[in-house]
Parts: structure tokens; sequence; C-alpha cells
């Protein structure tokens, strides 16, 4: 008994030293490896020790390109022409002498007189980095469209270019709520847009007399650069709903540029145009009896005054050729029209004649004649407008006057499938969407460039 208890305990001695030895092995090799790593990191760098990542600020960027031309080695100087300010003041600031200065004008004559630069137009200007700040460019934009570059190093050189333009087709609907003009240009439309309608549907509906709860649908074309709307083109179809009534106004092309009939193929318009200036408000109607506001007596008005700014392009209502385009005391600069054997019009007391027009020449329908003024005798600026009916002078708004052509019987096919594109897409149009997408489709391109 005693001697199997005494090899027990010997055998457990045995097996704690084995145990007490392993681990103290194993405690050396975890330190040795600690040890080494800390030793390699030690040598690589530690995650603080890494460089710091310079700042996005501090990186360089590559200096912009402005219409073609880089600008790295250049300063770029945005301004706006002053009212009397000429180009040969402006570089004279950036050490450009008045003989480049003239020899420059000489080669711009054929591309874009220097002469042509207006106030209230921007332009950039590049000049050197060095303290003589140099001019090197001068680019000008007369429109949205175009840009004159004036290259001011060397021998000199100017360069006139037309950026691209798209021409997009768009549609709107909506509901009156208010007036035509607020609620046009609440769908997203523009006032360029309710002229154009207005002058659509003058013929057919009083436009004073639209109510709340009547619809309208158009579809356009909207010109377009780098995605910015610059104006509007061809206004191709409109729908009015007039007290539940509707009547359509479908812009048909027979050869001789586009017309606007109904959904029957009539014409929407008469021989003439109703009122000889776009969307505008009437001061005062033709009657026999009314108190003259500079005479100070009562007299017979026998023509419809137009009130608008001055300025205002008038038009004349129908196709015909100019009797007089002069001056009088009363009349102020006014124009009269023959349009043929029955009629004859009178438009009065404009600022100015427009270019072209002069005793003896032929104008059409719609062309611009001269401008709202309050030349004669007038308290601020108007058109009076005047009628003659076989010699007689008549009340322009309550005149019957013939209409126009329909639709010419070989077109009517045509016709018809156009009518039938237009009235499915209406029909697909919702009034209560305050505005509607441009459509995928692209009209074309009208010009190429930068």
């Amino acid at each position: 008994m005693f001697k199997r208890s005494k090899g027990l305990a010997i055998l457990l001695a045995l097996s704690f030293l084995i145990f007490f030895t392993a681990a103290q092995t194993l405690n050396f090799d975890l330190s040795s490896l600690l040890l080494n790593v800390q030793s390699a990191e030690a040598a690589e760098g530690t995650e603080d020790d890494i460089p710091p990542v310079a700042a996005v600020e501090d990186i360089k960027r590559p200096a912009p390109i402005i219409y073609g031309i880089p600008t790295d080695s250049l300063e770029i100087v945005e301004g706006v022409v002053e009212r009397g300010e000429s180009l040969s003041e402006i570089l004279a600031a950036y050490n450009i002498a008045p003989t480049t200065i003239h020899n420059l004008a000489q080669k711009a004559k054929d591309v874009f007189s220097v002469r042509r630069i207006n106030a209230k137009r921007n332009y950039i200007l590049l000049h050197s980095l060095d303290s003589a700040q140099t001019a090197q460019y001068f680019i000008y934009e007369p429109n949205e469209l175009e840009y004159v570059i004036y290259d001011l190093r060397g021998d000199l050189n100017v360069t006139r270019t037309q950026r691209e333009m798209k021409v997009i087709e768009r549609e709107l609907a909506g509901e009156i709520r208010g007036s035509l003009y607020e609620s046009v240009l609440k769908a997203g439309g523009s006032a360029q847009l309710v002229n154009k309608f207005a002058d659509i549907y003058a013929w057919r509906l009083n436009l004073n007399r639209i109510q709340p709860g009547d619809k309208f649908k158009l579809i356009f074309e909207e010109k377009q650069i780098n995605g910015n709307t610059i104006g509007y083109g061809e206004l191709k179809a409109a729908f009015f709903e007039h007290s539940g009534e509707p009547l359509y106004a479908i812009g048909f092309d027979e050869g001789n540029g586009i017309s606007y009939f109904d959904q029957d193929g009539k014409s929407m318009k008469k021989a003439f145009l109703k009122e000889p200036l776009e969307y505008t408000r009437i001061s005062s109607r033709y009657t026999k009896r009314r108190f003259h506001p500079v005479q100070k007596r009562y007299k017979a008005h026998l023509g419809t005054d137009f009130a608008a700014p001055r300025g205002t392009p008038i038009r004349t209502v129908g196709e015909g050729v100019v009797l007089a385009a002069t001056y009088t005391r009363g009349n102020g600069y006014f124009v009269k029209i023959r349009h043929n054997k029955t009629y004859t019009t009178q438009y009065l007391h404009m600022s100015k004649f427009a270019k072209g027009i002069r005793k003896g020449a032929h104008v059409r329908q719609g062309q611009t004649i001269g401008y709202v003024g309050s030349t004669g005798l007038a308290t601020g600026p108007h058109l009076c407008y005047r009628f003659w009916k076989n010699g007689k002078q008549v009340d322009a708004l309550k005149v019957k006057l013939p209409s126009a052509n329909p639709v010419s019987k070989k077109n009517m096919t045509a016709f018809f499938a156009t009518k039938e594109e237009i009235v499915n897409r209406m029909e697909a149009l919702d009034v209560n969407g305050v505005k509607q997408e441009l459509l995928a489709s692209e009209k074309g391109e009208a010009t190429k460039g930068a």
C-alpha cells in the first residue's frame, strides 16, 4: 500500500515538472514572437507615422478652357459693356495701343464690326499674368446663339461662331384660373406663347370673356442652347375648350408657311388680323363723340386706341401697298396701307417706321411697319388704328371681314392625317398637370458650333 502511494506521488511530481517546463518554453516563444512583431513595426513605421495625404483643395486642377481657349497662363475677367463705352476704352485699360485697336477694327468689319458692340451685353477678357496684364483675347456675345472672339495677339484675328441650337417639341396643358396670361405661365408657358395663342384664336373667341374652368392645350417648339431655353419656334397646334365647346387650331403648311385651321379644315383667321398689336389692351374705342384729352373738347374718334409700351412693334393687319409713311402735327408719324379696292387701314402716333417702310412699298400680313410712340396729339404711348371700307371709316372691331381660304381640296387627305395625330396627342394631355416634361424626340438642329 505504501509503495503504491509513493509511486503515485512520484508520477504526479514528474507530470507537474513536465507541464511547468513546457509552459516556460511556450511563454518564451510568445514573448519572442511579440518582440519580433514590434521590431518589424518599428522598422516599417506605424500607421501614425504615414505622411498625410494632400488636402483636396491643395491639388492643382487644370485651368478651364473657355470658348476653345486654354487659360492656364491667362487671367479671366468678366464684364458688362457700360452705356457709351467703346471697345477701345475697355482694351486701353489692358495695355492695348490705339494703333492695335484701329487695325483690329479694320479686320473685324467683315466679321462683326466693333461698332456693333452694345451696352448691357456680357463680355470676357483674357489677359496675361505678368504685371503688364496685356489683353490677349476679347470675347463678346451679341446674343445667346453667337459669340465673337477678337484675338489680340500677333497679326490679330476675328472669328464669329454659332453655338449648336436644338429645337425640342414640347406640350403643356392647363385650366383657366384668372387670366389667360397667368394661366399659361403657370402651366409652364411664356408671354410669347400667350401672344401666339391669342393671335390664332382672336377671330373665333372673345378672349376677354374666357372664364374659370375653360381648358387649353398647346404643342409647340422650344429653342435650346446647352439645355437652356432661348426662344420658341412654331406653335404646332392648340386646343381650347370654352363653356364645354372644344375648338382645335391645327398648324398645317400648304406650301406657303404654316397656317391654322379648325378640325373641319376651315381657316382660324380672316383675310385680316383682328388687331395690329399682339395681345394688348384697348384704351379707347371707335365713337362719334369722345372728349379729346389734348384738345379738351368733344369730337368724333373714328379709330381704336391700343395702349402699349413705347417701342412695341406695330404690324399690318393684311397684305397691301403703303399709301403714305409720313408725319403730320395731329397724327404724328403714321402709315396708311391700301389692301385692295375695298379695304384701307391707318396706324398713327408711331415713334418711328420699320426698316423699308415707305410710300409704294409692298407689305405682307403681320409684317412690322413701325413702333408704338406718342408723336402728334397724344398724351402717352399708344396706337390709334383706323379702318376704311369702301372709302368710309368704320369700327375695325365690328366690321364683317372675309375669311381666309380653307384647306384646299388637294391637301385635305394630308390635313386629316395631321389632324388625327394632333387630336390623339391632345386627348392624352392632362390639364391637371402643372407642367409637361420635354418629349424625348428631338425636332432637329438649326446650327452647329462650339
